[in-house]
């Protein structure tokens, strides 16, 4: 078959250099509008991305090594290990990867496997499901913006909350079937304050600014596939493959965009198809992520000997789940919210959020946060007995 041509090292070099001459002639033919779609995301970075996941990145980077992540371990134990076959300090990526929105979850996975606080089995299960969206992006972008209602947002947060977890009970079987005889629990290991912080600092720095690279590229990425023509023309083969499931060229448009982007998939649903329709697709394009978020997670697994199929496995079944799970409750409660024509507004809104504004809300949460964390390790370093 055609596919087995790329399994030579020939034909992939071949292939890579060919998307790569032609990205660059497409800057060339389109220096105007490459332009300005970095300066829309360079726009969206500064007021956005910035001040949103950098207070946060410190924040997980604190936990695990202020040695939080390890009294709330030894708390959650009986929950994690049940539900998900991983430790309980694990429960600090999952909070943090509802809250945090991506890539938030995955990093601080990546964190409690490098200090050790979890197996590398157990890290590659946390990979699949503990990378999500924050409910500020789904609640006031999707739900308020796209859709016009704060019931859409609700369902859709709930939906993909419920489904992360179900994608973590099916990976709870990945792995050996029979644990390894677990060993006695390690003292808990913390740093100095001022040493935990500083690090986190400028480690939380470094990967948003990676993070940041990511969007800008695909922000003018997925602009040269749309005046080029090769967007429209892709979605034209798949709308023939997947017409019989009710797919039209239309619809396949939106899921290859959503597919790569996640931000200007969901952007595409406010026009057009039924309201059942697009909420479900939304779901889909927040449990998948996008190739943008991916390229993000896979920059913090790079050096870390963790594999990407799990992570790739656990989200294209969280975003299924999450579509299946949407579908049904719509089906048994139908929604008659109008689908918004306020998504315009609503994202230029966002992009040009005041900076001061968007860095105060999310520091604020990110303390509280950290106050609760802190509070309930030394509530469950009372109650347990320092094990040795």
């Amino acid at each position: 078959m055609w596919w087995r041509a790329f399994r030579s090292k020939y034909a992939r070099d071949l292939t890579l250099g060919a998307a790569l001459a032609l990205t660059t002639l497409g800057f060339i033919l389109f220096p105007k509008e490459c332009v300005a779609a970095a300066k829309t995301g360079l726009e969206l970075c500064f007021n956005v991305i910035i001040p949103s996941l950098l207070p946060f990145f410190v924040l997980a980077s604190l936990v695990v090594d202020l040695g939080l992540a390890g009294y709330l371990g030894r708390a959650l134990e009986p929950v994690m290990r049940p539900l998900f076959r991983v430790g309980g300090s694990c429960a600090s990526a999952l909070a943090l990867g509802f809250v945090g929105g991506y890539p938030v979850g995955a990093r601080t996975a990546i964190s409690l496997y490098r200090q050790g606080m979890c197996s590398r089995v157990e890290a590659q299960r946390m990979l699949a499901f503990c990378n999500n969206s924050g409910p500020a992006f789904i609640l006031g972008v999707v739900g308020a913006g796209v859709f016009s209602s704060s019931k859409v947002g609700l369902l859709l947060y709930l939906t993909h909350m419920l489904a992360s977890c179900l994608v973590g009970v099916v990976f709870r079987f990945y792995g050996p079937r029979e644990d390894a005889p677990r060993r006695r629990t390690p003292p808990i290991q913390a740093k100095r304050f001022s040493a935990a912080f500083s690090q986190a600092v400028t480690g939380a720095m470094g990967s948003t600014l990676n993070i940041c690279s990511f969007v800008i590229f695909f922000t003018v990425i997925l602009r040269l596939l749309a005046l080029s023509g090769v967007l429209p023309g892709t979605a034209i083969l798949l709308s023939k493959v997947l017409g019989p499931f009710g797919l039209t060229q239309s619809w396949c448009q939106k899921l290859l965009t959503g597919a790569l982007e996640l931000s200007s998939g969901v952007a595409g649903l406010s026009q057009g198809g039924t309201l059942a329709g697009s909420v479900s697709m939304a779901a889909f394009m927040l449990g998948w992520a996008g190739l943008s978020i991916h390229c993000q997670t896979l920059s913090f697994l790079a050096d870390s000997g963790l594999s990407a199929g799990t992570y790739f496995l656990g989200k294209l079944l969280h975003g299924a789940i999450s579509a299946a799970l949407v579908w049904g409750f719509t089906r048994l409660f139908p929604l008659s919210v109008p689908v918004g024509a306020v998504l315009t507004e609503q994202v230029e809104e966002l992009s040009r959020m005041d900076f001061a504004t968007a860095i105060t809300g999310s520091v604020t949460l990110c303390w509280w946060l950290l106050l609760i964390f802190f509070f309930f390790g030394i509530f469950c370093g009372k109650q347990r007995k320092p094990m040795i």
